[in-house]
């Protein structure tokens, strides 16, 4: 894993990817927000020594470096899910990447099936923390200290210094947030109305399929972490029906100007 990580690095330092602020996951709702980029480097993911394949409808596939609201960023336009096929390490070997191309600074995006019962479709919410109920650790196995040690501290895997910041930006642009922890699911089925209680039960507001295999690893890197999530679809009981990817595509676009602005405007405050 180290040799194959300092590989795409190397070969992406070459291709002009230095010196970010930022780096960004540009999941569900996010994918507006490349056009805000001054866009230097773009790159498919199909050119990316040992990076997979996204094939997911609606994220693109494309690794991109530029400058938003002054700040260097480096934006992955799509992400890898575990339920693509691909093994753990494949899904957060981008993150690694990211941490070796100098980027301290995380912030990720996804769509989210609300359970709180305050929620509403449409929703953005902070993620103030999680509960991994993955059925694979991304940390398995051998620890290589050159990433991280052995046993990793998670007491603040989501940045309160960040999420302060974007509150900030959030009331001056007079934009409503929730905040709530978030669920990691395999998927890529959407839950059963048992399963979306199962969820608030656990103590969760949100559940998803992606995000905290990334944070985890990010935080064995010593990297600081912002996640936010559009609740694209809710699980509440009484109000669970029938929902389609398509229909979390939409939500997730309308939703995702508001939130492209947020992260614009935060990025900009750093």
């Amino acid at each position: 894993m180290w040799n194959k990580v300092q590989e795409t690095v190397s070969f992406l330092k070459e291709k002009g990817f230095l010196n970010a602020d930022f780096g960004i996951v540009l999941g569900s709702g996010l994918g507006g927000l490349v056009d805000s980029i001054s866009v230097e480097q773009k790159l498919s993911y199909s050119e990316i020594p040992h990076f997979s394949r996204s094939t997911t409808p609606g994220h693109s596939g494309f690794l991109i470096y530029g400058t938003l609201s002054g700040k260097k960023v480096i934006a992955m336009q799509g992400r890898f899910h575990y339920y693509e096929g691909w093994s753990m390490q494949e899904v957060v070997f981008p993150i690694r990447v990211l941490k070796y191309l100098g980027i301290e600074n995380l912030i990720l995006s996804n769509a989210s099936g609300g359970v709180n019962s305050n929620y509403k479709v449409g929703d953005i919410m902070i993620i103030k923390d999680h509960i991994n109920m993955m059925p694979e650790h991304p940390l398995r196995g051998q620890n290589d200290d050159r990433f991280g040690q052995r046993f990793v501290d998670m007491h603040e895997a989501y940045s309160l210094k960040m999420i302060a910041k974007l509150k900030e930006v959030a009331s001056k642009e007079d934009i409503s947030l929730q905040e709530g922890v978030y669920l990691g699911l395999q998927g890529p089925t959407f839950e059963t109305p048992a399963e979306y209680k199962m969820v608030k039960l656990m103590g969760a507001d949100a559940v998803g399929m992606s995000t905290v295999p990334e944070v985890i690893v990010a935080k064995h890197m010593g990297m600081n972490c912002l996640g936010v999530s559009i609740v694209t679809d809710l699980g509440v009981e009484g109000q669970v029906v029938a929902v389609s990817h398509e229909e979390v595509q939409d939500v997730a676009k309308k939703a995702g100007k508001t939130l492209s602005l947020l992260v614009e405007k935060f990025v900009g405050l750093n």
